[in-house]
């Protein structure tokens, strides 16, 4: 149960003139006392409720009665959208990682906080709907170690979904193929459809499926050559990108990539002084921001 039904239910206690405080709530809900002030704290610091603890009642009133609750309605679709980026900003591993971190753990506690298998470095800003249905439906699957029927690229597989993982930014999922006995990599956005059946598998004995040719390969990042507008802290990352100091210039860093409209979107945004290179990457900057003035002429 989440704790907004506990919230709720402290709330109308109040409303009543009946005092409550943590003790009554642990009791009624069956959860620690530890918990129950958790709860407590989270109306008066986030939810903005004038709590007043009444020494002579030995609970707590609203101090101001005209307060109410905010909507706390969250429909279950709504949930499944705040778990996803909840897990994906949990991961998150670059700069600033603990506000993001932050972030993913006040979505968690939307959501009742209920976890889900999913692996990944960088945050999802963008949540498709296709795409999320399968990524809930495999995280059951490997949570509850249910065999799943996929189609995927043409072929209808059995598998054994094992986990999920994110490289390159794209999301994968790794599963123990049922007819050939091998472990497969398969691309989230490449899966037509999932059905999660009622047979299960023992995970450790799928593991020990023998490696794909499909896994994602390894490749080499592209560079681009930035004087920017200042040295990045501490000199190893700029924004989340890996950068080294190119030249004498303590300014100059060569700044790795993988995916160029991510990173071409980036430097619309960052502060920086000349892309300095490579000549295609220039061009394509170039025409991207020709194409946005040339909208904001026509709007004109």
């Amino acid at each position: 149960m989440s704790n907004m039904h506990r919230i709720q239910w402290f709330d109308q206690r109040i409303r009543e003139s009946r005092y409550p405080n943590s003790q009554a709530l642990a009791e009624h809900f069956e959860i620690s006392r530890r918990q129950a002030q958790r709860d407590i704290e989270y109306m008066e610091n986030t939810l903005r409720a004038p709590l007043l603890y009444v020494a002579k009642h030995r609970g707590y009133m609203y101090e101001d009665r005209a307060y109410v609750l905010p909507s706390l309605y969250m429909t279950e679709e709504e949930k499944n959208v705040l778990r996803f980026l909840a897990n994906r900003y949990n991961q998150y591993d670059y700069d600033n990682a603990d506000q993001v971190r932050r972030v993913a753990q006040l979505l968690d506690r939307f959501t009742g906080g209920q976890d889900m298998v999913l692996d990944s470095r960088l945050p999802s800003f963008q949540a498709n709907p296709r795409l999320m249905e399968t990524v809930l439906r495999l995280s059951n699957a490997i949570r509850e170690e249910r065999v799943a029927e996929i189609h995927c690229g043409g072929e209808h597989l059995v598998v054994w979904p094992l986990r999920l993982f994110a490289h390159y930014n794209t999301d994968y999922l790794e599963a123990c193929c049922g007819t050939s006995g091998k472990l497969r990599t398969f691309r989230l956005n490449q899966i037509a459809s999932v059905n999660v059946t009622e047979r299960r598998f023992n995970p450790a004995e799928a593991e020990r499926g023998l490696p794909d040719e499909t896994a994602p390969a390894v490749r080499k990042p592209f560079t681009a050559r930035l004087r920017l507008a200042e040295a990045p802290p501490g000199g190893e990352t700029w924004n989340g990108f890996a950068a080294r100091l190119s030249s004498d210039d303590r300014l100059i860093y060569n700044v790795d990539f993988y995916d160029t409209d991510t990173f071409l979107q980036h430097l619309t945004t960052a502060r920086w002084e000349a892309l300095l290179g490579p000549k295609w990457l220039r061009v394509k900057l170039r025409e991207r921001c020709a194409d946005v003035l040339s909208r904001i002429e026509r709007e004109h």
